[in-house]
């Protein structure tokens, strides 16, 4: 090897991974399904309603009429640059989320997670964390080979969310967007395919039955299971 060209390792048997093909993805707490306007819309507006708060980070919403929402999933969803799910709580049947891929790129193996929004009934549940689960070991299966996650630079939460997930720090870009008219520096997050099977087994470890006790409580945190496999950390939190 040239000292003074270096070079990437090698990746052998490389070959493009699929786009999503919008399979369901069920688990024990979550059942994903590919969003469409009629089954879903007035579902999640009225999981969504009186909620305006929780649209702040996200470039569209908030929604003032199911008409309005409905006209939204109807044209989202027909823009192939996405790929997105409703969420269903299987515990109570209820839909109450959204979240897609975007920035597919199969041709360097790179996608990312986004647009997510659960409702409060959603928000912190064994649901939402097996949906953002589900969703990774897809794209891991499917043969991606990074998997990203970014969020406003503000958005203090959605940063705790992707280190508790497992995703690893890797920088802001400044400036990267203007959305709803205000500048948005954005923070970069991801982890990759050598980091996936520690990944499984932390999120295995955490969804298993005897991780919660008879009131559903965690008995073991999954911030403190996948702590131990992402390398780098954000520094903010």
């Amino acid at each position: 090897m040239n000292d003074l060209f270096p070079v990437g390792e090698t990746v052998p048997n490389w070959s493009a991974p699929p786009h999503p093909s919008g399979a369901v993805l069920q688990g024990r707490f979550a059942r994903l399904e590919p969003l469409e306007a009629e089954p879903h819309a007035a579902l999640l507006f009225q999981a969504f309603e009186g909620h305006d708060d929780r649209w702040t980070y996200l470039p569209y919403g908030p929604f003032h009429s199911s008409a309005q929402f409905h006209r939204w999933v109807r044209e989202t969803v027909a823009r192939p640059e996405h790929s997105f799910y409703a969420i269903q709580d299987r515990a109570t049947g209820g839909f109450g989320g959204v979240a897609s891929f975007l920035r597919i790129a199969p041709e360097a193996g790179s996608i990312e997670v986004g647009n997510i929004h659960f409702a409060p009934g959603l928000a912190g549940t064994p649901a939402a964390t097996e949906a953002m689960y589900l969703m990774m070991r897809w794209a891991f299966d499917a043969g991606y080979r990074r998997y990203e996650w970014k969020c406003n630079a503000l958005n203090r939460a959605s940063r705790r969310a992707a280190q508790r997930l497992g995703f690893s720090y890797e920088g802001v870009f400044r400036q990267a967007m203007v959305v709803k008219g205000r500048n948005r520096d954005t923070a970069w997050f991801a982890c990759i395919d050598k980091e996936w099977p520690a990944l499984q087994e932390a999120f295995a470890a955490w969804l298993s039955p005897t991780n919660f006790d008879p009131d559903g409580r965690q008995r073991e945190r999954l911030s403190d299971l996948t702590r131990l496999v992402r390398p780098g950390s954000d520094p903010t939190l």
